[in-house]
């Protein structure tokens, strides 16, 4: 079995993205049936509790308040509202649900009300995931204790090109709060954009990034920009589809048991260009309408293409351990005939 390496260089990651495609095919296929059902994807929804108005300049980002984009800052939502959703996004099929927030960092007190969505959510039976920016070491720990599973917190793109995407925070920034998440107990939910503008180069300073972090993020979301207009990255140059195609491939061999996740853009793939990308070693998408506040696939198109593939959905079982009950345990049961309880 393909080990676990956290000693990775950059050359390396940057000898893999330069193979002959079906070379590198190849490998990843050959990594990810090491360590997966190379036939299951999990399947995440993700819901923008709290939309637009952020101060930070992603170049990317139509939620930046500075920029003119249409999207309209907006309260966070009720507890009520966030529940309803989920109950909608099990009954369609998703195992996980992500909640985002367009915030720098939160509050204190809207700490509270955040932990309080997280256990009615997982009440439900769902994995629970949430990216609301930047966290203090305390702040973590207060969403352990509800129950969240994952954090969100992308690296966005290498080191080196991240004064060109955001000015407004850095990189060691992202890795602190990273830090505050792992020693608080949750897994990691870290991965990049590509397609904005970078080189090669650029993509695989991203990767090596990931794959030499203290511990491998569980899940690793591979975006593929969505250019929105009025945002400063809106024009450029489109991405190579096969090259996105490499970069999910080199994700995979460089960290073999994570999840590599289709994130934003897949509204803009071709089903042939998302079967690629399974093979590849994607293992997990975005399920619904909208991610955030661009468009997604839809339910039905996603399970048209399942069906198509061959593909099922991951089924996971939530438990909790009766002995600490700040630990969590999810266990994945690769069946969508029967839910089976798996002890923790």
């Amino acid at each position: 079995m393909s080990a676990i390496r956290h000693d990775w260089t950059r050359e390396e990651i940057h000898a893999l993205l330069d193979l002959p495609f079906a070379d590198l095919l190849d490998r990843a296929h050959r990594t990810h049936r090491e360590h997966h059902d190379p036939n299951a994807v999990q399947v995440s929804t993700l819901l923008s509790i709290k939309t637009g108005g952020c101060p930070e300049d992603c170049a990317y980002c139509p939620q930046a308040a500075r920029y003119a984009t249409g999207v309209k800052a907006e309260k966070l939502m009720p507890l009520d509202a966030v529940v309803a959703r989920a109950k909608q996004a099990k009954a369609a099929g998703a195992t996980r649900f992500c909640m985002g927030a367009a915030w720098r960092s939160p509050k204190d007190r809207d700490v509270p009300k955040v932990a309080a969505m997280i256990r009615e959510v997982r009440a439900l039976g769902m994995e629970t995931c949430a990216t609301l920016g930047m966290l203090t070491a305390d702040q973590a720990v207060t969403l352990r204790e509800a129950g969240l599973d994952y954090y969100n917190h992308n690296l966005d793109t290498a080191p080196e090109d991240y004064g060109d995407i955001i000015t407004t925070r850095d990189v060691q920034d992202r890795l602190d709060t990273l830090g505050h998440v792992r020693d608080a107990g949750m897994k990691t939910c870290c991965g990049g954009i590509v397609g904005m503008g970078e080189s090669r180069t650029g993509r695989a300073g991203l990767l090596h990034a990931l794959a030499t972090l203290p511990e491998h993020p569980q899940s690793v979301p591979i975006n593929r920009l969505v250019q929105v207009e009025g945002t400063p990255l809106a024009g450029t140059a489109l991405l190579d589809p096969f090259e996105f195609v490499r970069t999910v491939a080199a994700a995979r061999i460089a960290m073999p048991a994570s999840m590599v996740r289709l994130s934003a853009g897949r509204a803009e793939m071709s089903d042939e260009l998302q079967a690629l990308c399974f093979f590849a070693g994607a293992n997990s998408i975005f399920y619904g309408e909208k991610l955030l506040t661009t468009g997604n696939p839809d339910v039905i198109a996603d399970q048209q293409l399942f069906n198509r593939l061959g593909i099922h959905a991951m089924q996971i079982e939530v438990t909790r351990d009766d002995h600490d009950p700040r630990t969590v345990h999810a266990d994945i049961v690769e069946s969508c005939a029967a839910r089976e309880t798996v002890a923790a």
